[in-house]
């Protein structure tokens, strides 16, 4: 039973509940109508979720949704940060490198500090910190400040995410993680579309200083929803620290994920971009031999012998590759809008929100299809959509319809959202909760990585377009044209992964089907 609506926090977690309960119900009642008509043995209906999952999971949301739309808010400042802050668009550009940096160097500890601490004492630690490393963001003086700052606040909102994953998946356990992921996508999808707009009319307002106060209200209400509704775990046995297991991931993923944003913002493997990519190539390979190697009562940071389960071996790739089709296609069309159409940040971000409603969409029937095909071959229906819904795009022109781009956006959202919490979920559905710790940094760790390296590709491909246009309105939008065929090229090979995994969970997900006929017959009998 809900609190009354008598406090903001009870009003949110009456909402979100409520949308939950609606999947809920509409997923009951299907099941129930496929028992009615083909019989007791057909399948064991799944349980809806408790409430105590569902309230957990407005928690996750909350959380999510405050580090996530951090992201995308900050992106659009950064022409408006470098006037405010009277220095350059390279040194404003760090405001954005310091806090992936962060965010990357923390994914990798996630599980063991979970264990080590308790997920949920580490859950409200990350929240407390990221609001208030925002509050401070916006107080900065000058752009060294804002720089370490994002710093600080990257290192909440690396946790965040993760940590609140692990806390969902364990309360669920994995026969419902379907509907689980398909909650925790929401914000996942829907905030970088929202982020730009919310972004162009903070800075058209108030000012910039707003698109880090703005966090305030949501990091609150997170903290005040966890400290209510999160279950109070116990610290595990985590034993001691991997340091040089953390040393080598970390200082590897930031080598990656700073070649890649330089590569980005410079269009070319300059020196620096070579030496950090080699060097977190080389630190990465070094962590893998490291976790090979470390044997029992000792364990990694990370533990890879997870991907000796061919099923979750094929949900990693097929979350990698997804994750560079995603991000790499949606940092393209803000860029139309606005290099090609010459569109302002408030009205690109209503542009971008007919994708948001695609997605949405997609969230609530990906739950309900992953529960009777499997999370692959969902991926693969999504999939399927991503190509279709991309080829508008390969050939966009400079006087396109904004309708029939709006229409392509829906179709292109709704096969994301149909794609991305499939795979992460046959990940979770293959596994027990004991591995969920070790499971869940290392799909946030490909699903970023992934969406860095395919946003760099894409970025490349387009500056380097770009750069023979001479301004030429129909050169550029031709331009942007070449870089979707890129993106539909990554989508293909997303294809071909989510394919692979539907072909390797297909035996997991007949067997865990049977369990569930065979449990439907044995309390039909009991009955």
């Amino acid at each position: 039973m809900l609190a009354p609506l008598n406090h903001p926090a009870n009003v949110f977690i009456y909402l979100v509940d409520m949308v939950v309960q609606v999947g809920n119900h509409a997923l009951m009642s299907t099941d129930s109508a496929r028992t009615d008509t083909g019989g007791a043995a057909s399948a064991a209906p799944p349980r809806a979720l408790s409430p105590e999952v569902r309230r957990i999971a407005v928690v996750v949301v909350a959380g999510a949704i405050a580090s996530l739309l951090d992201s995308t808010i900050v992106n659009i400042a950064l022409d408006h940060l470098t006037g405010e802050l009277h220095t350059g668009l390279n040194t404003v550009q760090w405001v954005v490198t310091a806090y992936l940096l962060a965010l990357a160097s923390v994914i990798p500890v996630t599980g063991w500090a979970a264990r080590r601490v308790g997920a949920t004492r580490l859950y409200l630690s990350s929240i407390v910190l990221f609001t208030l490393a925002s509050v401070a963001c916006g107080l900065a003086q000058n752009v060294e400040q804002l720089i370490a700052l994002r710093a600080l606040q990257g290192i909440g909102g690396g946790l965040t995410l993760p940590v609140g994953q692990i806390i969902l998946a364990k309360k669920a356990g994995p026969q419902n993680m379907a509907r689980v992921m398909s909650i925790i996508g929401i914000p996942m999808v829907l905030t970088p579309v929202i982020g730009p707009t919310i972004g162009g009319l903070l800075l058209d307002g108030p000012g910039w200083r707003w698109i880090f106060f703005v966090n305030l209200p949501i990091g609150v209400l997170a903290l005040l929803l966890g400290l209510r509704l999160l279950p109070r775990e116990q610290p595990e046995e985590a034993g001691p620290l991997d340091a040089a297991g953390l040393a080598l991931i970390s200082l590897g993923m930031i080598g990656l994920t700073y070649g890649l944003a330089e590569l980005g913002n410079t269009g070319r493997f300059t020196v620096t971009v070579t030496v950090s990519l080699a060097a977190g190539l080389l630190l990465t390979a070094g962590f893998v031999l490291h976790a090979l190697r470390v044997r029992q009562p000792r364990r990694p940071l990370l533990d890879l012998r997870l991907y000796g389960n061919r099923a979750f071996a094929a949900a990693c790739l097929a979350t990698f590759c997804l994750g560079g089709a995603m991000y790499g296609g949606m940092i393209l069309m803000p860029l139309y809008y606005q290099a090609v159409r010459h569109e302002d940040a408030v009205t690109t971000g209503l542009l971008l929100g007919p994708s948001g409603f695609g997605a949405a969409a997609a969230m609530w029937l990906a739950g309900r299809t992953t529960e009777r095909i499997g999370g692959g071959l969902t991926a693969v229906i999504g999939g399927l959509v991503n190509i279709a819904s991309t080829l508008p795009f390969v050939l966009i022109g400079a006087h396109t319809s904004y309708l029939a781009l709006s229409l392509a956006m829906v179709v292109r959202g709704f096969g994301i959202g149909m794609s991305m919490m499939p795979a992460m979920t046959a990940a979770y559905r293959v596994l027990g909760r004991s591995k969920i710790n070790d499971a869940t940094p290392q799909l946030s760790i490909l699903q970023r990585m992934g969406g860095s390296i395919g946003t760099a590709v894409i970025v490349v491909v387009l500056q380097n377009r770009l750069a023979g246009t001479h301004g030429s309105t129909a050169a550029m939008a031709d331009s942007f044209g070449v870089a979707f065929g890129w993106v539909l090229g990554v989508t293909l090979v997303a294809l071909a992964a989510t394919a692979v995994l539907a072909a390797v969970e297909r035996p997991v997900f007949a067997a865990q089907r049977a369990q569930k006929r065979q449990a439907a017959l044995e309390a039909s009998g009991k009955a």
